[in-house]
């Protein structure tokens, strides 16, 4: 066996090490992401109560057997609306980032392809954004676009957006600089196809992956933004605004807030660790 294998090897073995133990948490993760997308996409399979049936009678009931995350100050079940809450709680975080990636690519792209001018004026843009505490540059634009869940989705995308430009100007640049690129510039192939047909896709991979890892701070800004009344607004059941009204009520009734609170850390866990994981894979494959 020659040096270079061995060293390989003993290169891998650490790795597949690292894997092997990371695996437990990340099949939990993947486990619970599951759970949680299920609730996003079919509620009713887990609840037949709706978010906002009302009872009276049954106002701040304690968790048991009929209602297992009791009830509110309206009588509501604490457990169907959490479950319903899933689906504005991923929808504003993967909207925000959806709509994050695209903005920040085409700013890096832009970043990358205009020349020394271009590049240094919207990378210094970026760096001034990135200067602002996420929620403070959030608020910021709320004032702009107004409160809502719209607002809040905007919020959040353009809290997003820089950070992710610089990964997609950086990575632009190495492809800019690639032999397949230089070629099909020395063969007068035109500049705009040359960006969609090879600068482009090799510059989307890592952003993908890394926008995993920022769905997780999206959904949890998008929650901060709702709790503090600037996003969706009650009835509607987002574990940000169920935080708010659940604050009231803690001495006598903890429930309101605490599952709303344990659901979104566990979202938050649960995307930030599969999303690591993928990122990890996706370095290790460009490595090799």
């Amino acid at each position: 066996m020659s040096e270079r294998s061995r060293t390989t090897g003993r290169a891998v073995a650490p790795a597949r090490a690292a894997v092997l133990r990371a695996r437990p948490a990340v099949t939990l993760a993947g486990t619970v992401l599951v759970l949680i997308l299920l609730a996003a996409a079919v509620p009713e399979a887990l609840t037949s109560t709706g978010p906002t049936d009302t009872d009276p009678l049954n106002a701040l009931r304690g968790p048991d057997g009929t209602h297992w995350f009791g009830t509110d100050q309206l009588g509501r079940d604490v457990f169907a609306r959490v479950v319903h809450g899933t689906r504005y709680s991923l929808a504003i975080g993967a909207a925000a980032t959806g709509a994050g990636v695209a903005l920040a690519v085409v700013w890096g792209l832009a970043a990358a392809l205009s020349g020394r001018w271009g590049d240094a004026l919207l990378t210094r843009f970026a760096d001034v954004l990135l200067a602002l505490p996420g929620l403070l540059l959030a608020l910021l634009v709320i004032l702009i676009a107004g409160k809502g869940v719209a607002g809040t989705t905007i919020a959040v995308a353009v809290g997003t957006a820089p950070g992710l430009a610089r990964v997609v100007r950086a990575q632009a640049l190495v492809v800019r600089r690639s032999g397949y690129v230089e070629s099909a510039v020395a063969l007068g192939v035109p500049r705009a196809l040359i960006v969609v047909r090879h600068v482009l896709p090799n510059t989307l991979g890592p952003v993908v992956v890394l926008a995993t890892v920022t769905l997780g701070a999206s959904i949890s800004t998008g929650a901060a933004l709702s709790y503090l009344g600037l996003g969706a607004q009650p009835p509607t059941p987002e574990w940000g605004a169920m935080l708010t009204e659940g604050q009231g009520f803690l001495d006598q009734a903890w429930w309101i807030a605490l599952f709303p609170g344990l659901l979104l850390l566990a979202t938050v866990l649960a995307v930030t660790v599969v999303g690591r994981h993928l990122q990890t894979h996706a370095e290790r494959r460009a490595a090799s």
